[in-house]
């Protein structure tokens, strides 16, 4: 018989907490659990071995017991031990003694599996220990009739389909107009519809659209995260949306009007006299629409920015010559 090492196998220390090993144990039970590694018997073996592990040490009496084993048999170990010449029989239980009563509960079961739990009889995780464990705590095979037992149960009635998840890009034209994907999913072809005003990594759920379901439960959903592109002349903050407008040394000084487009539409804005490069301008109702709020917009905020005219004549040049040497004089 194999001595089995159970802080090992699930990866904690010798003196971790319950809480410790209970994160531990779910961890690695999510990562291989038999329905998420479909005919990897690799995995199956490995759940059933964690599952073991945290059996024998997240029950006081039992990890008492099993502390003393380990101890002693580091101990011969460090005195030469090797083989099967280890005597075992201070620890065995005597055949048919202390039947086995599992010791996850089933809130500890739907907080490492969730509510909907896992459709196959591997998803008990119950099981297949081995002689290492059925001699030291005399469980084996004979545990407790399965009439009452939650997991058994659990299994029999219907089970949700888990969700898929996936993700899509959008332009913020989209998100401001709203727009349409097709999405495949298992050989399947889904439109979902982006709605106005959505924002970049909200969540859209396509209900009944995921993996189908065990014993004729529901079917998942499909949960697609949108990422919108970001845009080269506009910038988004909420429901606001922000630009530079330019204007040209003259308007700045003298005033006039700017044109500024919007994603809705084009609009005239008025310049007062020595407006400033930075200044911004509130465009009340002219931002993006506010998701699941019909009518309603947030702001634009037109930010002023100057830049030289393209072409000057020589007349233009140096009447500004004679400005600047008229206000440094």
């Amino acid at each position: 018989m194999d001595f089995k090492d159970y802080y090992q196998i699930l990866g904690v220390s010798p003196d971790a907490d319950n809480k410790a090993i209970k994160k531990a144990y779910q961890a690695l039970a999510k990562k291989y659990h038999p329905d998420l590694n479909q005919g990897d018997k690799a995995s199956e073996e490995k759940f059933k071995e964690i599952n073991e592990a945290y059996q024998a040490i997240s029950d006081p009496a039992k990890r008492k017991k099993y502390d003393d084993l380990r101890a002693n048999y580091q101990q011969w170990q460090s005195h030469g031990g090797r083989g099967n010449s280890f005597d075992w029989s201070a620890w065995q239980e005597s055949p048919g003694s202390n039947r086995y009563t599992r010791t996850m509960t089933p809130e500890e079961f739907a907080e490492t599996f969730g509510d909907r739990g896992f459709g196959s009889s591997a998803g008990r995780g119950m099981g297949g220990f081995s002689d290492f464990f059925s001699s030291i705590f005399g469980m084996g095979a004979d545990y407790a009739d399965e009439s009452d037992d939650y997991y058994s149960n659990r299994i029999r009635r219907p089970q949700a389909g888990r969700d898929i998840e996936g993700e899509i890009s959008i332009t913020l034209e989209e998100a401001y107009h709203g727009t349409k994907r097709m999405i495949e999913v298992g050989g399947r072809r889904i439109e979902a519809t982006v709605p106005k005003g959505i924002k970049n990594n909200n969540k859209i759920r396509l209900s009944g659209q995921g993996q189908a379901g065990a014993k004729d439960g529901n079917k998942g959903d499909l949960l697609l995260t949108v990422k919108i592109v970001p845009h080269p002349v506009y910038t988004r903050d909420g429901d606001d949306l922000s630009a530079n407008i330019e204007i040209d040394f003259f308007k700045a000084v003298l005033g006039g009007e700017a044109r500024v487009k919007t994603l809705g539409e084009e609009i005239s804005i008025k310049i007062p006299p020595r407006t400033q490069t930075g200044k911004s301008f509130r465009l009340r109702g002219k931002g993006m629409p506010i998701l699941n709020k019909s009518g309603h917009f947030g702001d634009f905020y037109a930010k002023i920015t100057l830049v030289l005219p393209e072409e000057m004549s020589e007349k233009e040049i140096s009447m500004l010559q004679e400005l600047s040497q008229e206000r440094n004089s």
